[in-house]
């Protein structure tokens, strides 16, 4: 099982950006999948969760500004980033539990994307 987040890059203060993550391989089936990032210098934080039933929970700088959603069919996660502001630079990293027939149900970590917010 692989998780391949794209989408970061850099982008102005008040700007947007869209991440996306593809999970793919012997996928049986898909949990919750979320989105953290971290910081330089900082610990790695939650960003945004959505469940298998489209139920979503945001870390409390993020709501209002973020959406998360994911397309069932396609095993694959966004992330829309509106309002962006300089504190939101980081690298983000999807994270999601799945289950396969071997090893059975695990989290499963992507690469991670930078995203960079500065005029």
């Amino acid at each position: 099982v692989q998780l391949q987040a794209s989408g970061g890059g850099l982008v102005q203060p008040g700007g947007s950006l869209r991440l996306s993550c593809v999970a793919s391989g012997s996928i049986h089936s898909i949990k919750v999948m979320n989105w953290y990032r971290q910081a330089p210098g900082k610990q790695r934080e939650l960003v945004a969760a959505i469940t298998n039933g489209d139920t979503t929970a945001y870390g409390d700088s993020m709501k209002g500004r973020f959406t998360i959603s994911r397309d069932h069919a396609k095993s694959t996660l966004y992330l829309q980033m509106n309002s962006l502001k300089p504190e939101d630079t980081a690298v983000y990293y999807c994270n999601a539990v799945i289950a396969t027939i071997i090893p059975g149900e695990r989290a499963y970590w992507g690469q991670g994307t930078q995203v960079t917010v500065s005029s």
